[in-house]
Protein backbone atom coordinates (compact mmCIF):
# COMPACT_ATOMS: atom_id res chain seq x y z
CA UNK A 1 0.00 0.00 0.00
CA UNK A 2 1.22 3.51 -0.84
CA UNK A 3 -0.02 6.59 0.98
CA UNK A 4 0.38 10.18 -0.23
CA UNK A 5 0.99 12.99 2.25
CA UNK A 6 1.06 16.77 1.80
CA UNK A 7 3.51 17.20 4.70
CA UNK A 8 6.54 15.03 5.37
CA UNK A 9 5.45 12.19 7.66
CA UNK A 10 7.66 10.68 10.36
CA UNK A 11 7.73 7.42 8.36
CA UNK A 12 9.41 9.18 5.39
CA UNK A 13 11.90 10.89 7.71
CA UNK A 14 12.78 7.53 9.26
CA UNK A 15 13.33 5.82 5.90
CA UNK A 16 15.41 8.66 4.46
CA UNK A 17 17.61 8.86 7.57
CA UNK A 18 18.16 5.10 7.47
CA UNK A 19 18.93 4.86 3.74
CA UNK A 20 20.56 8.15 2.80
CA UNK A 21 22.24 9.24 6.03
CA UNK A 22 23.09 6.06 7.93
CA UNK A 23 23.64 3.68 5.00
CA UNK A 24 25.00 6.03 2.31
CA UNK A 25 26.56 8.79 4.42
CA UNK A 26 24.72 11.85 3.07
CA UNK A 27 24.55 14.83 5.44
CA UNK A 28 22.20 17.33 3.73
CA UNK A 29 19.14 15.11 3.46
CA UNK A 30 16.35 17.45 4.47
CA UNK A 31 15.61 20.84 2.91
CA UNK A 32 12.90 23.46 2.34
CA UNK A 33 11.51 21.41 -0.58
CA UNK A 34 10.17 18.94 1.98
CA UNK A 35 7.73 21.65 3.07
CA UNK A 36 6.13 21.96 -0.39
CA UNK A 37 6.47 18.43 -1.81
CA UNK A 38 4.04 15.56 -1.85
CA UNK A 39 5.50 12.64 0.08
CA UNK A 40 4.72 9.05 -0.85
CA UNK A 41 5.32 6.21 1.58
CA UNK A 42 5.07 2.49 0.75
CA UNK A 43 4.01 0.14 3.52
CA UNK A 44 4.33 -3.60 4.06
CA UNK A 45 1.37 -4.02 6.37
CA UNK A 46 1.98 -1.31 8.98
CA UNK A 47 5.77 -1.18 8.36
CA UNK A 48 7.04 1.82 6.33
CA UNK A 49 9.44 0.41 3.73
CA UNK A 50 9.95 3.01 0.98
CA UNK A 51 9.43 6.67 0.18
CA UNK A 52 9.86 9.40 -2.40
CA UNK A 53 8.78 12.99 -2.90
CA UNK A 54 7.36 14.92 -5.86
CA UNK A 55 7.28 18.68 -6.35
CA UNK A 56 6.91 21.24 -9.12
CA UNK A 57 10.08 23.11 -10.07
CA UNK A 58 9.51 26.51 -11.72
CA UNK A 59 13.07 26.71 -13.11
CA UNK A 60 12.70 23.52 -15.15
CA UNK A 61 8.93 23.85 -15.71
CA UNK A 62 8.63 20.24 -14.65
CA UNK A 63 7.71 18.06 -11.74
CA UNK A 64 10.67 16.51 -9.94
CA UNK A 65 10.83 13.06 -8.36
CA UNK A 66 13.33 12.87 -5.54
CA UNK A 67 14.55 11.13 -2.44
CA UNK A 68 13.36 7.70 -3.58
CA UNK A 69 14.53 5.24 -0.93
CA UNK A 70 13.70 1.63 -0.14
CA UNK A 71 14.83 0.06 3.11
CA UNK A 72 17.37 -2.70 2.50
CA UNK A 73 15.23 -5.74 3.47
CA UNK A 74 12.54 -4.71 0.95
CA UNK A 75 14.76 -4.00 -2.08
CA UNK A 76 14.27 -6.08 -5.22
CA UNK A 77 10.50 -6.35 -4.71
CA UNK A 78 9.47 -3.67 -7.26
CA UNK A 79 8.53 -1.17 -4.55
CA UNK A 80 10.64 1.53 -6.21
CA UNK A 81 8.76 1.03 -9.47
CA UNK A 82 5.45 1.12 -7.60
CA UNK A 83 6.42 4.43 -5.96
CA UNK A 84 7.39 5.87 -9.37
CA UNK A 85 4.05 4.76 -10.87
CA UNK A 86 2.16 6.39 -8.00
CA UNK A 87 4.23 9.58 -8.35
CA UNK A 88 3.41 9.65 -12.07
CA UNK A 89 -0.31 9.41 -11.23
CA UNK A 90 0.04 12.36 -8.83
CA UNK A 91 1.81 14.43 -11.50
CA UNK A 92 -0.71 13.69 -14.25
CA UNK A 93 -3.56 14.45 -11.81
CA UNK A 94 -2.00 17.92 -11.52
CA UNK A 95 -1.81 18.27 -15.34
CA UNK A 96 1.92 17.59 -15.41
CA UNK A 97 3.31 16.00 -18.55
CA UNK A 98 6.89 15.24 -17.57
CA UNK A 99 8.92 14.12 -14.61
CA UNK A 100 12.64 14.71 -14.02
CA UNK A 101 15.00 13.39 -11.38
CA UNK A 102 18.62 13.67 -10.26
CA UNK A 103 19.70 10.04 -10.06
CA UNK A 104 22.73 8.62 -8.38
CA UNK A 105 24.66 7.20 -11.34
CA UNK A 106 24.66 3.76 -9.73
CA UNK A 107 20.82 3.82 -9.76
CA UNK A 108 20.34 5.17 -13.29
CA UNK A 109 19.73 1.73 -14.86
CA UNK A 110 16.77 1.26 -12.49
CA UNK A 111 15.27 4.55 -13.67
CA UNK A 112 15.94 3.65 -17.33
CA UNK A 113 13.91 0.45 -16.78
CA UNK A 114 11.10 2.73 -15.60
CA UNK A 115 11.17 4.83 -18.78
CA UNK A 116 13.56 7.66 -17.86
CA UNK A 117 16.33 8.87 -20.18
CA UNK A 118 19.51 10.68 -19.23
CA UNK A 119 20.14 14.30 -20.13
CA UNK A 120 22.95 16.67 -19.29
CA UNK A 121 26.32 16.01 -17.76
CA UNK A 122 27.23 13.97 -14.72
CA UNK A 123 27.68 16.12 -11.62
CA UNK A 124 28.19 15.45 -7.94
CA UNK A 125 25.98 15.76 -4.88
CA UNK A 126 27.96 15.44 -1.66
CA UNK A 127 30.71 13.66 -3.62
CA UNK A 128 28.34 11.11 -5.19
CA UNK A 129 28.04 11.13 -9.02
CA UNK A 130 24.53 12.00 -10.22
CA UNK A 131 22.86 12.45 -13.60
CA UNK A 132 19.62 14.21 -14.58
CA UNK A 133 16.95 12.00 -16.14
CA UNK A 134 13.55 12.74 -17.67
CA UNK A 135 10.36 10.92 -18.58
CA UNK A 136 7.48 12.25 -20.68
CA UNK A 137 4.14 11.22 -19.23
Amino acid sequence: MIKVYTAIPDDAVRIRKEVFMEEQGFKDEFDATDEVALHLVAYDGEEPVGTCRVFYDEASSSYVLGRLAIRKPWRGKDLGSALIAEAEKAVTARSGNSLILHSQCRASAFYEKNGFVRFGDIDEDEGCPHVWMKKEL
